[in-house]
């Protein structure tokens, strides 16, 4: 119960992508969930197969760390520079309020989002990446507007997309060119 209690700090974590009408700034619990449904309605997308259920556990657990370590923005260099330490740090604390056999299923399926090294995972990732893509479109170039982003910025960001979801990546190649066009991402 601790733990549970824990994990509703999440919804004060704040993110930079916006809502999709723009109103203001998601939260990660907000994020986590929205990617829980993608998921779901996205999986027929994966390049390979997948059990969707590894995959919805993984993206219910990836943010958990933020409770401790924050939302570390995408394209900020230096707070990316100590992301791993923070969350790995987190990631002990939150878990640890679980008994020791579910800590050490949770902080493993956090180790498995992290290191990208199963289909679920990839296909997890490519999902996270995927929604700030189209959180910032709907909401008219959002964050990438904000931080004057650039389009190489943005495809390094999509990249994990492209091998996990290939049917999709042409939509995110579209979606780049038409705000780069717009001004809303910087052309470079």
């Amino acid at each position: 119960m601790a733990f549970l209690a824990e994990a509703d700090k999440l919804k004060n974590v704040t993110r930079r992508t916006p809502l999709t009408d723009g109103s203001r700034l998601e939260n990660s619990a907000e994020h986590s969930w929205h990617l829980v449904l993608a998921a779901v309605a996205l999986r027929e997308y994966a390049a390979a197969p997948i059990d969707v259920l590894r995959v919805v556990e993984l993206l219910a657990i990836h943010d958990l760390v933020e409770i401790d370590a924050g939302d570390t923005f995408a394209y900020d260099r230096a707070a990316l520079a100590t992301k791993a330490e923070r969350e790995h740090a987190a990631a002990d604390r939150v878990f640890g309020l679980l008994p020791p056999d579910l800590a050490a299923r949770f902080h493993a399926l956090w180790d498995e989002f992290e290191a990208w090294t199963t289909p679920e995972s990839r296909f997890a990732n490519a999902l996270d990446r995927l929604q700030a893509l189209v959180q910032n479109k709907e909401a008219g170039g959002g964050s990438w507007k904000t931080y004057n982003v650039t389009r190489s910025q943005v495809l390094s960001r999509m990249a994990p997309v492209e091998g996990a979801m290939p049917g999709v990546w042409p939509y995110v190649v579209a979606v780049i060119d038409e705000f780069c066009a717009a001004g809303a991402i910087v052309a470079d």
